[in-house]
């Protein structure tokens, strides 16, 4: 699920096999991209909001033009599952997150590709990860790139040399990592029931949030940095207080497990979207 840049349309997947753009003020459906070869597991807008990459769950990625409905691209990718894509900020780069079979005793690995949206071509591998790559995500500056995995860590890249900065790790795989909107810490949900507050320079772990029940699937920082957003298997979504760990609210609502959360760009509104077949618009006033 994601926003576009002006905030005016959320685009979500669906497990018929379909992602559908949304007018947010209406809540009316725009379009409909459908007849993929399978369910979108994650979606992103291109920086300038004329583009929206999604992830589908059997090895490809779909490249649409928003204003059109026409597919620009489709990328290939060697893998069952591509749980996560995301544009880098100046939108030359997109990245994806997978996992490969490796056909060995060691078991499957996991990869971040860098590729050209413009043309598909692919850049680069990021090797090091031994499982499944949930989710990625760029630093607000394009500098850096985050990637969670289901081999319990998260993995600090240089997104301009592809080299290893930092491994962080969780007890329990990790589901979606995201950056503050300074791009000093970063934030990681994981299978443990947390997610953690980490220094994106050190590597030091700063706070663990601890409440939900279940897997934390998905997290996201409010675009001034003052909350933090947390989606779980246990249907809840909770609003934290990013300085203090200050639990804020919890919503509730959803009928099963909240696979997807994600702050307009204005940061009035909430959207979440859940394995019950439904998004759900929350308006977020302070305390």
């Amino acid at each position: 699920m994601a926003f576009s840049p002006d905030g005016g349309t959320l685009a979500s997947g669906c497990a018929d096999h379909s992602v559908t753009l949304w007018n947010v003020q209406t809540g009316r459906s725009i379009r409909t991209f459908s007849e993929l070869t399978g369910e979108p597991e994650s979606l992103a807008f291109s920086p300038d909001g004329r583009t929206l990459a999604g992830a589908i769950i059997h090895g490809t990625v779909k490249l649409w033009d928003v204003q059109t409905g026409q597919v620009k691209h489709t990328l290939t990718i060697n893998s069952y599952r591509v749980p996560s894509v995301v544009f880098s900020p100046n939108g030359k780069i997109l990245a994806t997150g997978s996992e490969v079979s490796t056909n060995s005793e060691q078991g499957d690995s996991g990869e971040v590709s860098f590729w050209n949206p413009q043309n598909a071509a692919f850049e680069q591998t990021l090797l090091g990860h031994t499982g499944l790559v949930w989710s990625v995500a760029f630093s607000p500056d394009g500098k850096t790139l985050a990637s969670g995995s289901h081999d319990k860590t998260i993995r600090i890249w240089d997104a301009q040399t592809g080299q290893l900065r930092q491994t962080l790790r969780h007890t329990r795989p990790v589901h979606s990592v995201a950056f503050s909107p300074d791009g000093k810490t970063i934030i990681s949900g994981s299978e443990d029931k947390t997610f953690a507050l980490w220094d994106t320079q050190t590597g030091d772990l700063r706070r663990v949030f601890e409440g939900h029940k279940d897997t934390v699937i998905s997290v996201a920082f409010s675009p001034d940095g003052g909350l933090i957003a947390s989606g779980s298997l246990d249907k809840t979504i909770r609003l934290w207080n990013a300085a203090t760990g200050e639990l804020l609210y919890t919503l509730t609502g959803h009928r099963t497990y909240v696979s997807s959360i994600a702050f307009s760009p204005d940061g009035a509104t909430l959207a979440s979207g859940s394995s019950d077949s439904t998004v759900k618009l929350w308006t977020v006033v302070l305390r």
